[in-house]
Order: C-alpha cells, then sequence, then structure tokens
C-alpha cells in the first residue's frame, strides 16, 4: 500500500539554535510523502530524557524509542517541530506506517 511512499518516509533534522550553557535543539519531523499520511512514526532515542520534551510531541516508550505525535498522523508533507535543551541526542527514524488508500 505504500510503495507510492517508498522512498518518501519521515526524516528527522536537527539544528542546534541556542548555545548557552545548556545548549537547545529544534527538532523537525517531516513526512515527506506527497500523497499519503502516515501513522506510528517510531524514532531512535538513545536515552532521552521524557521531562526535556512534550510527550505529545515525542514520547518515550523505553530506551531508544520514542513515538511522534502520540502515533497520530502526520499529513501529507506536515512538519512537526518542538525544542529541547540538553545534550544533543541522535533521532532518527525507526519505523512508521503509511495510510495510502
Amino acid at each position: 500500500a505504500g510503495s507510492r511512499c517508498e522512498n518518501n518516509g519521515p526524516s528527522v533534522r536537527q539544528v542546534q539554535v541556542g548555545f548557552g550553557k545548556l545548549p537547545q535543539f529544534m527538532v523537525e519531523i517531516k513526512n515527506n510523502c506527497p500523497m499519503c499520511p502516515v501513522t506510528e512514526i517510531h524514532v531512535r532515542c538513545a536515552n532521552l530524557s521524557q521531562n526535556l520534551v512534550d510527550p505529545r510531541m515525542l514520547k518515550v516508550l523505553r530506551f531508544d524509542d520514542c513515538v511522534v505525535n502520540g502515533g497520530l498522523p502526520l499529513a501529507p508533507m506536515q512538519k512537526l517541530s518542538f525544542n529541547y535543551t540538553h545534550q544533543k541526542f541522535q533521532l532518527m527514524p525507526k519505523t512508521w506506517n503509511f495510510q495510502c488508500e
């Protein structure tokens, strides 16, 4: 079903936006498929602490497994962004489901 999107998986971009004693990072998670919503985006998140991030944006499930947007869909080409302050965590898409008709 997701073949129209297979090369357009969700992406995670991170940019350092604060350079104080505690650096701040802006994270942008994007559905790169122009045709289908994507749900259940899980990202690798190492030992990210939940108190750094609003759980509605990124919920820590267990070590190195966080779910984006509560598992709810991101529309085609939709972006979700949030900031956190701390050291930088490597965040990479792990699994997701495209909801193609």
